[in-house]
């Protein structure tokens, strides 16, 4: 830290209790008494620095009195600092340094100590060292503006705050490998006096541990006077980021150990801030971020969301934060999305809410930014595609979500339906996710009835289910007939449309086989893998082809089964029931070579699995009546 002594003379003061002595040989002719200190002096020293201490004195000489007590309730900095004036005025030896440089000088300007009492008065020494030593060193200057707090109104007055701030603004705006104070490695001298260290990072952010020092009100002040000077708004996020994880407890708890530095230490929080201090800290912070995407983390701004869940902060503050993450939810994990639910009535295990919302700010970002739409989207954007548009991504992580909140047995109907339909349609190239979440909604929430099943398959398209999912559908109980019924006749229908793709491509092998034949003969090495390729088509076909046969066989026994249980006369023709289980058909692409493939009897055990359920559903509705 730096310093300089100013004075000569040898230590004469001595302690006792709350006691100072001056150990002169002359005994005490004034007491001044600041705080419950008392310091047995003489008037000459006192009244030949100070202007203040002449006055008083005078005022008590009139009177008359002798070896009187003089009360100094009001002097910056306190006894303390008194204590270092005192023996100023009495010639002792007094050392400057960055942490007692401010309540000197607003000491000072207090007792008018200015060089009509004394050349070289202590306003004129402690403005040199500020202006000099202090303001020339990130670290001291640093070190003096934490010490204004407890003098703020003298250090307001004097603009030491203000020059404080513009020197660390400064410094914090120039690139730390070009500025003089750090190519110096920080040893600005003033009379011999190193002003200390430079930090160890050159980084952008190697100012934000320091500043995490301050009080938030001071703080602000920096940010403000940083703004400014044209600082980059990330840099101030992630200054603010940094400062809220210090004195927010609870956004650490993931954290590791943070790394030892040879930066200023924290000021000790000593006991943990009330809930109180913690809620007015956190609307602060959310008033000081940037508005504007990914400047802030999304993990951090979930960290702040649940903190102000939990102190149950202002709702315009909550409300705020929900749309800051709303803006990047693409950024977002499914852990971050798992947030408790914190409501005195605990309806859910998560908060399904709060979600919601963070989605439908996305949604309405999303659109106002002229993001992604129906007509913009189409499959091979997204299938096998390396990078994701963001309403996609949003999408997978919301079913992702719905997926996980569906086994609460608490989680009602209507929010788990408006969540899952607040997604578009066409954010979701598959709906494997979304089929699964409802799935596992359904088998957790036995006791919905038939509508509220139906209500939810809607949201289902079934042509958009991978081979995976359809073959899991087509054998789940749960689901209703209709979308049984869709997701065995759309995998008939893209089976005979891959059969229809494979003998174009045959063709085309075949052609381009005879185009590279010449009139002499081809290369054999060409003609052996070109039969191969051959064979290999012709089993995936042959496997392609039982496949159909199959699921023709399945269709064949659904239509009878079908048009038995047809209450209605005249609708036993297969148009009919199409219409009736609500076919959605893009395009039917059937060969004459898929086609050729004729229809038998016996069904297989799919179908068997429906006639069961028709069974007991028709015993059902006759008991029923």
């Amino acid at each position: 830290m730096a310093s300089v002594k100013l004075g000569t003379k040898a230590d004469a003061f001595q302690r006792h209790g709350q006691a100072w002595f001056c150990t002169t040989g002359l005994p005490s002719d004034i007491v001044v008494e600041v705080g419950e200190m008392s310091f047995h002096l003489h008037k000459f020293p006192l009244l030949s620095r100070s202007g203040f201490m002449e006055r008083l004195i005078a005022e008590a000489s009139e009177q008359g009195e002798e070896g009187y007590v003089i009360n100094l309730p009001d002097i910056p900095g306190g006894a303390k600092t008194f204590e270092l004036v005192a023996k100023f005025c009495y010639g002792v030896k007094l050392e400057l340094t960055s942490s007692n440089v401010v309540y000197l000088r607003c000491s000072a300007e207090h007792l008018e100590m200015k060089e009509d009492y004394g050349e070289g008065n202590l306003i004129v020494q402690t403005e040199a060292f500020l202006n000099q030593v202090v303001l020339q060193s990130w670290k001291d200057s640093l070190k003096a503006l934490q010490t204004c707090d407890d003098v703020l109104r003298y250090a307001e007055e004097l603009n030491i705050t203000k020059r404080c701030f513009e020197s660390l603004a400064t410094k914090a705006c120039t690139d730390p490998a070009l500025s003089g104070w750090l190519a110096t490695g920080g040893s600005v001298l003033w009379n011999g006096i190193s002003t200390g260290a430079r930090p160890n990072n050159s980084s952008s952010d190697w100012w934000y541990d320091d500043v995490c020092t301050l009080s938030l009100p001071l703080f602000k002040r920096l940010i403000s006077v940083m703004e400014t000077r044209g600082i980059r708004q990330e840099i101030i996020a992630g200054s603010l980021t940094c400062y809220a994880k210090k004195y927010l407890p609870g956004l650490n708890r993931r954290q590791g150990a943070i790394e030892s530095s040879n930066r200023l230490a924290p000021v000790a929080l000593g006991a943990p801030p009330s809930e109180d201090d913690q809620k007015l800290f956190l609307e602060e912070i959310d008033r000081l971020l940037p508005m504007q995407k990914g400047l802030v983390p999304t993990k951090f701004l979930f960290g702040l969301l649940r903190t102000a869940m939990i102190l149950r902060v202002n709702p315009a503050c909550i409300s705020s934060l929900e749309k800051r993450i709303g803006m990047q939810l693409d950024q977002a994990t499914l852990e971050d999305l798992l947030m408790p639910n914190f409501s005195y009535s605990m309806e859910t295990l998560y908060n399904v809410d709060c979600v919601q919302r963070i989605l439908d700010h996305f949604l309405a970002m999303d659109q106002i930014s002229g993001g992604t739409s129906p007509g913009a989207i189409d499959d091979s954007q997204f299938i096998g595609s390396p990078s994701l548009t963001p309403v996609t991504m949003v999408a997978k992580l919301i079913d992702g979500y719905l997926a996980e909140v569906a086994p609460d047995v608490n989680l009602k109907f209507p929010k788990f339906q408006a969540l899952a339909a607040a997604v578009p349609d066409y954010a979701r190239p598959l709906d494997d996710g979304l089929y699964r979440a409802i799935d596992i909604y359904l088998k957790s929430h036995p006791w919905l009835v038939e509508s509220e099943r139906e209500q939810l398959c809607r949201l289902i398209d079934c042509q958009k289910f991978s081979l995976e999912a359809c073959t899991h559908a087509a054998q789940n109980e749960r689901l209703p007939l209709r979308i049984v019924v869709q997701v065995l006749f759309f995998e008939q229908l893209q089976l005979r449309t891959s059969i229809a793709g494979c003998f174009l491509v045959s063709d085309h092998l075949d052609g381009s086989r005879q185009l590279r034949s010449g009139p002499a003969g081809s290369n054999e090495g060409g003609l052996a893998t070109t039969v191969r390729e051959n064979q290999v088509l012709k089993v995936g076909m042959d496997n392609m082809r039982m496949r159909v046969f199959e699921l023709e066989k399945e269709c064949s026994n659904m239509k009878q089964e079908i048009e038995k249980l047809g209450r209605t006369e005249g609708s036993s023709t297969w148009g009919s029931v199409s219409k009736k289980f609500g076919f959605k058909l893009k395009s039917q692409m059937c060969s004459a070579q898929a086609e050729s493939v004729s229809n038998q009897s016996n069904g297989n055990g799919k179908v068997e699995k429906l006639k069961d359920r028709h069974g007991k559903h028709k015993n059902n509705s006759s008991h029923n009546d």
